[in-house]
């Protein structure tokens, strides 16, 4: 009877630790595919933020180089532009001393001509002289202009390109700058103003927006028109509400 009572402790003890492997091992097994699941979702996310990054990579080093080629595109364009310069400024020299050179014919003309019988210049002669004098001055105004535009084109290209080498780079506009807002769109934040690269305004040069003596807003230029330009307010920058009519100064006046 006392063997029989043991067989069957010894059975039920068997059973009991049985049933605790099981969990135990069970609670193991849970883990471990656990464990493979965490690891393989993190291998995942890994991949997609390395192919992200690779994307990424690449684009960057795609406008890098459009960057790099716009330096040199805008490069050769000064250069260009300098060389354009230094001929029309060769050649407003010359026609300037033509012109120093038609009025001194012209003086002498006209000293002679009262006395043109004894000399034998006729009066069509100072005609064609006068012409002459006239078609030097035309052409030595269309150089000057010329010369002008040619200045202009030089000071955009030279600032884009400081730019493009210097994000931080200051745009400085003329010290005796002065305009108006003619326009203000308070949506999209930006103003009209009635100067433009007539009067020595550049892309990217900063105004202070002013009224009466007291400072309203800075402004950035984003384009430039012959009489006329449109300016984004500075973020951090607008002190009261833009108005038409207030005054615009350079806050980056040039020495020069």
């Amino acid at each position: 009877m006392l063997i029989r009572i043991s067989l069957i402790v010894a059975i039920l003890a068997g059973l009991a630790v049985g049933v605790l492997n099981f969990f135990t091992v069970k609670e193991k097994v849970v883990a471990l595919a656990t464990e493979r699941t965490q690891e393989r979702d993190m291998k995942v996310q890994a991949q997609t933020e390395l192919a992200s990054t690779r994307k990424t990579l690449e684009t960057t080093t795609a406008k890098l180089k459009t960057t790099e080629q716009d330096l040199k595109d805008t490069t050769a364009a000064k250069e260009q532009a300098l060389t354009d310069l230094a001929a029309q400024t060769k050649k407003a020299d010359r026609l300037t001393e033509d012109l120093a050179k038609t009025r001194t014919e012209r003086d002498t003309a006209q000293q002679s001509l009262a006395q043109y019988t004894f000399i034998g210049l006729t009066p069509q002669e100072i005609i064609a002289i006068r012409t002459k004098y006239s078609e030097l001055q035309t052409n030595l105004a269309s150089i000057q202009g010329e010369n002008k535009l040619l200045n202009q084109k030089i000071v955009r290209l030279t600032n884009e390109l400081a730019i493009y080498k210097t994000p931080e780079y200051v745009v400085s506009l003329p010290a005796g700058l002065r305009g108006k807002v003619v326009v203000m769109d308070p949506k999209w934040n930006f103003v009209v103003l009635n100067i433009g690269e007539d009067q020595g305004v550049l892309e990217h040069g900063e105004l202070l927006i002013n009224r009466d003596g007291k400072l309203v807003a800075k402004v950035r230029v984003r384009s430039v028109e012959k009489n006329r330009s449109i300016a984004n307010v500075v973020p951090g920058w607008q002190l009261g509400d833009v108005m038409e009519g207030d005054q615009a100064i350079p806050a980056h006046p040039s020495s020069s």
